[in-house]
């Protein structure tokens, strides 16, 4: 069966917005029912933006309302809605010009939601520089006011596998950093002979 973009944040969206049972919205992706409630108790997936369907074109509002009035039918993912395949290049990935000015908005998103993420995987996951990060993150982009936060994925610029990776990177990182102590010089030759000195007694 066809999951969609983000399973969870789908999962989010459909919970906030619909009134689908648990059931129909874990069936669709690939939930258990019984998580879908957490998701709703807000005991799972409490900080995290949902995905919408409808506007990444993998569910339509009549399909949502067809299922609404029958909760013993189950959502059908759209015939239309095919993940974007990227194909991974040695240097610069080309960005089609229709799509670079999504750039922005995405970069305003990964700004939002993950900011774990450092300028150079930001960088990378959509394609852009570190000038135009800084220029998002501090609103002096030339364009600002029409800047509003997008998914990459759901704009093309990256596949979930990338955005994953990355923040995983990322939050890898970060525990690791956080997890480290003070940082401890190691003894020197006169240090232990100095202690080794004092154990003996005059």
């Amino acid at each position: 069966m066809t999951l969609p973009l983000m399973p969870k944040a789908t999962a989010v969206w459909l919970v906030e917005h619909t009134s689908l049972s648990f059931d129909q919205i874990g069936d669709f992706c690939g939930l258990h029912a019984l998580e879908v409630q957490a998701i709703a108790d807000g005991e799972v997936a409490v900080q995290m933006q949902g995905l919408d369907p409808v506007a990444n074109g993998q569910l339509t509002l009549e399909e949502i309302e067809r299922c609404q009035k029958d909760p013993a039918t189950r959502l059908v993912i759209s015939k239309e809605a095919h993940p974007v395949e990227l194909v991974k290049h040695k240097g610069p990935r080309y960005t089609p010009i229709a799509k670079r000015q999504d750039k922005p908005d995405a970069i305003s998103w990964l700004i939002k939601n993950h900011p774990e993420l450092s300028d150079g995987q930001v960088s990378k996951l959509v394609g852009t520089t570190k000038p135009t990060i800084h220029a998002v993150r501090d609103r002096s982009h030339w364009n600002s006011t029409n800047i509003k936060p997008r998914h990459p994925v759901a704009l093309g610029l990256c596949n979930m596998e990338m955005l994953e990776a990355a923040v995983t990177r990322a939050n890898r990182g970060k525990k690791r950093a956080e997890g480290d102590g003070p940082l401890v010089k190691p003894p020197t030759l006169e240090d232990v002979a100095g202690s080794s000195n004092e154990d003996v007694a005059p």
